[in-house]
């Protein structure tokens, strides 16, 4: 299967309402980037990561009935959506009437392959430099971000691919952990920022306890979260 190395930049990060404006893919070494007019303005919020205005939209088409949407809707079906914090992406891509059946998230395959907890933070950028990829690619630009993705994919491919019998296989190893909920080992926000999760169980059991509820309040994009939070909370952790 293909490989669609893909990142889009969207009018906020609410997954049920935003839309993109921008989207770039690589495939076969070819890379596409354009620009596309949302149904709904971007926020504030997006054009200070993002630096996309509503200016810089406003005489593009909108993405759906563009040609790319057609050519990208036929290249996920069969292919694998390659892309970090994927979720994001699929569900953006979702609110335009695109699916992606397989999927690989580079953000959980680094957590999975960092059983220890050794690597501080997994953003694209922190891996970017944490791994020492010489890559050229402004942050917050879909075409830049989708060349340090693959690069970060290339690495954590030949990781996975070390204990697996063929490249398919580290493929399908990938998206297995992909489609698998994330176990966190360490708090990184709030009071507890920076400790392991199972020491925070024993000495703030309440505040993992609130945690959660505030999560189960709020669940859209917290799987992960939700899952990690009951895991220790049984106990299991110990």
């Amino acid at each position: 299967m293909k490989l669609i190395f893909l990142d889009t930049e969207g009018t906020g990060v609410d997954t049920k309402t935003d839309r993109l404006c921008q989207v770039c893919y690589k495939v076969d070494g070819q890379i596409r980037t354009e620009y596309f007019k949302p149904p709904v303005p971007i926020s504030i919020k997006a054009m200070s990561i993002t630096h996309i205005t509503n200016k810089m939209v406003e005489d593009k088409p909108p993405f759906i009935g563009s040609q790319m949407h057609e050519e990208l809707g036929k290249l996920l079906a069969e292919g694998v959506l390659v892309a970090h914090n994927c979720a994001y992406d699929a569900a953006i891509l979702e609110n335009d009437g695109l699916s992606a059946p397989n999927k690989i998230c580079t953000y959980k395959v680094a957590q999975f392959m960092d059983p220890d907890g050794k690597i501080p933070e997994y953003n694209l950028q922190y891996l970017r430099y944490f791994l020492g990829l010489e890559i050229e690619g402004n942050a917050h630009d879909a075409e830049g971000d989708v060349l340090v993705l693959e690069g970060v994919f290339n690495r954590l491919f030949a990781k996975v691919r070390e204990g697996v019998a063929s490249d398919d296989a580290a493929i399908q190893k990938m998206i297995e952990i992909t489609n698998t909920p994330t176990l966190y080992k360490k708090i990184n926000f709030g009071k507890h920022i920076g400790k392991r999760i199972d020491a925070v169980a024993v000495e703030d059991r309440g505040y993992l306890e609130w945690l959660l509820k505030q999560k189960l309040e709020n669940p859209d994009g917290e799987d992960d979260w939700i899952f990690t939070l009951k895991y220790y909370l049984a106990d299991k952790g110990k």
